[in-house]
């Protein structure tokens, strides 16, 4: 992230994410968090200058019900983004190849995340 204090906002006022611990980066006493996901650590937001420079998805999420996931996040104020070659349902997701179903987030910096069910 471009701004740690925008990253805390979002990741967890947004996507309730609970941080685990944060750290030193960037020569910025707290520009870093541990998040937990799924039960254990699994994503770790630091300040930095190439933030949201990558197009590629940076980390999945898999649940059991993306319906109500998705639901979640719209009620959060987080936005889903359609892409113009895959043909989305009213709340963002698209098929995924092979089989299930696949919806895309953007922090506010670009970084790309998607959330997967197998159904």
């Amino acid at each position: 992230m471009s701004d740690i204090a925008r990253a805390v906002t979002f990741y967890e006022g947004k996507l309730g994410l609970r941080t685990m611990r944060s750290a030193p980066s960037a020569h910025i006493a707290d520009g870093s968090r541990i998040y937990a996901s799924g039960g254990g650590p699994a994503l770790n937001v630091y300040q930095s200058v190439t933030a949201g420079t990558t197009a590629a998805t940076l980390a999945t999420w898999y649940v059991d019900d993306l319906d109500a996931i998705v639901d979640e996040l719209t009620f959060a104020g987080v936005d889903f983004v359609r892409y113009e070659q895959f043909e989305h349902d009213a709340k963002g997701i698209t098929a995924r190849a092979g089989g299930g179903r696949i919806a895309w987030i953007e922090d506010p910096d670009g970084n790309t995340f998607a959330i997967e069910a197998d159904v």
